[in-house]
């Protein structure tokens, strides 16, 4: 990979660009935490070649999540799956609206 692909893959909301100590700091919380939320496997983190945890945007993001839910008092593991059917609820209504625009494209004028 040159620097050119290295720099263009930062725009990637996937690429793992942020170590654990960087992705602590910009969620504001601790790498303990970031640990927590990869043991109840909210998020996975990649690892580089030594081993070390690396963070993408999307991961900071969800990360950014379950600290807000922590904050407001939830414990970590309810604050968890909370996220996931979140997640999952979202990703039920994006398949409903498609199925409901195919639907829509698809069935004959009204007639008057």
């Amino acid at each position: 990979m040159t620097a050119d692909d290295s720099y263009g893959r930062l725009d990637d909301d996937d690429y793992p660009a942020y170590t654990m100590g960087r992705a602590a700091e910009m969620i504001g919380t601790t790498q303990g935490f970031l640990r927590a939320i990869g043991e109840a496997r909210l998020i996975t983190p990649l690892r580089s070649e030594g081993g070390h945890r690396r963070y993408s945007r999307y991961q900071l993001r969800i990360a950014a999540r379950a600290r807000e839910l922590v904050d407001q008092g939830t414990p970590i593991e309810a604050a968890c799956r909370i996220i996931v059917l979140e997640d999952q609820l979202e990703e039920a209504q994006r398949i409903n609206a498609e199925h409901r625009r195919a639907a829509e494209a698809a069935a004959p004028p009204a007639s008057a």
